[in-house]
């Protein structure tokens, strides 16, 4: 027990690096910036897993050892327990009343059955020995068993942690409203899993996203707080099955064959078109800019690398809200009322296809150039929705077509949960019986002389209750003439 005491002091201590730091199951984008704006001692908390603290050699290995110190402290628990279950009370001290709770009455003329009777009645267990004159009885076993099943509960809790660990997965998946997603590994931007998960591990379905509905606080307090988050979907079980429709609010999942689809965030797409020197469309559609703030103005890029004969691509910032009177890109409020698109423009040759992924929310510059004014200042355009910009020189055009809503799903699935959680409510009704029942013996003997001898002793720590029960077994014994 205190090896078992020990490790979870230490586990405890091992968990302040996954408490204090951003992991990258959860936050790897935080991540990342941590790293960026502390590259030295980044690094060195990158060595040593502190970004993966729970995953980590260091932390497995203090679970592990854990899981077989409460084995090897339950099992011998158990024998001793079960051992002592079969077992008779303990035979009679010699002396009753050295004992903490304790009295002499005159004895009836059938003490022992009295006592007996009346020890059987409070459901003590009873040993009695009429050669010595005396009874022993004991009650309150369950509170050891409880203690057992509370150990035991960890047990299970922490193999419930490490199935999900080993088996479970996360996944993050970013979806235009009006599409939908498959529960597939290619339609995922970011997973996490663990060891020993599979693809084949991946349940089929379907989640179709028909609505988003989001609203904001208007009034004078908190203005520009979300106040709700709907998406209405349509999900497929299965290959053949047909949608059903149902509804993801926040902290509000949708269940679908194990796997939890939570409603992680939202965001806007503006929808562009963008058309090269020849005037063949080398773009359309929406596209995906990421919030930076509450307010959501929205940061992407809009890239058209078949444009011909060169390549076109556009930096911009989308605001929902821009004021009227300004240029720069900045939104009063996090709905479109005023919706906007301020954009900047590069110009390439043409790059051969490598089938190097690049990430679609920056734009690799190598090779570019930033088309500027006659001036030499950046060549800049506000767009509103309808509205065409055309490159100067006749490089190009770009129209902002309007704007769709996209949402973030997170999907996961933790095999272990309903052992865990299971495990953890047998473990508080084990605790509540350790906490509230009281084990407790209680004996009499009777003297030759006609006295009885009552005594009582608590097996654990007990404020009231023992000089009651000897008081009352007293009753039960003394004889009835006895004034």
């Amino acid at each position: 027990m205190r090896t078992a005491l020990t490790l979870l002091f230490v586990g405890a201590l091992a968990a302040i690096p996954g408490g204090l730091l951003p992991q990258r199951p959860t936050s790897p984008l935080k991540v990342k910036a941590y790293l960026a704006e502390n590259p030295q001692v980044g690094a060195i908390y990158d060595k040593l897993g502190f970004f993966d603290a729970y995953t980590s050699p260091w932390f497995s290995a203090i679970y592990l050892l854990l899981l077989v110190s409460l084995v090897g402290c339950i099992i011998p628990r158990i024998i001793t327990y079960a051992k002592g279950v079969r077992a008779q009370p303990v035979v009679t001290p010699r002396n009753l009343t050295r004992l903490p709770a304790s009295t002499t009455v005159t004895a009836a003329a059938d003490p022992l059955d009295r006592a007996e009777e009346f020890l059987r009645s409070k459901k003590f267990r009873v040993r009695r020995d009429d050669a010595d004159g005396s009874i022993s009885a004991e009650r309150g076993y369950l509170r050891e068993f409880g203690n057992l099943v509370f150990h035991t509960s960890l047990v299970f809790v922490l193999l419930g942690i490490a199935i999900g660990v080993l088996f479970g997965y996360r996944g993050t998946s970013t979806v235009l409203v009006g599409s939908g997603f498959s529960n597939n590994l290619s339609q995922y931007d970011d997973i996490r899993s663990g060891a020993a998960f599979t693809d084949q591990d991946l349940p089929p379905f379907s989640v179709l996203i028909d609505d988003f509905r989001v609203l904001f606080e208007t009034g004078p307090v908190n203005t520009g707080q979300p106040t709700e988050f709907t998406a209405k979907v349509r999900v497929v079980d299965s290959p053949n099955a047909t949608p059903r429709d149902a509804v993801i609010q926040v902290n509000r999942p949708l269940d679908v064959r194990g796997a939890e689809v939570h409603l992680l965030g939202h965001g806007y797409a503006p929808k562009v078109t963008v058309r090269d020197r020849q005037g063949n469309v080398a773009w359309s559609g929406p596209v995906i800019f990421l919030p930076q703030d509450g307010m959501f103005n929205s940061q992407g890029v809009v890239k058209a690398p078949d444009a011909r004969p060169e390549r076109l691509a556009f930096e911009g910032w989308f605001v929902p809200t821009a004021p009227v009177d300004s240029a720069a890109p900045r939104s009063l409020f996090p709905d479109t009322y005023n919706p906007a698109l301020y954009l900047n423009a590069w110009v390439g040759p043409p790059r051969a296809e490598d089938g190097v992924p690049e990430n679609v929310y920056s734009l690799d510059k190598t090779g570019m150039t930033q088309l500027k004014q006659a001036n030499g200042d950046l060549l800049r355009e506000r767009l509103k929705p309808g509205e065409t910009w055309t490159l100067p020189e006749g490089q190009g055009s770009i129209s902002f077509d309007g704007y769709q809503r996209w949402v973030t799903l997170q999907v996961s699935s933790t095999p272990g949960m309903p052992l865990t959680l299971g495990s953890v409510m047998i473990g508080v009704a084990g605790l509540c019986l350790s906490l509230f029942i009281r084990p407790r013996r209680l004996w009499v003997r009777v003297r030759p002389d006609g006295t009885a001898d009552v005594a009582g002793l608590d097996r654990a720590d007990a404020r009231t209750g023992l000089e009651d029960d000897v008081l009352a077994l007293a009753d039960a014994v003394e004889d009835d003439k006895t004034d």
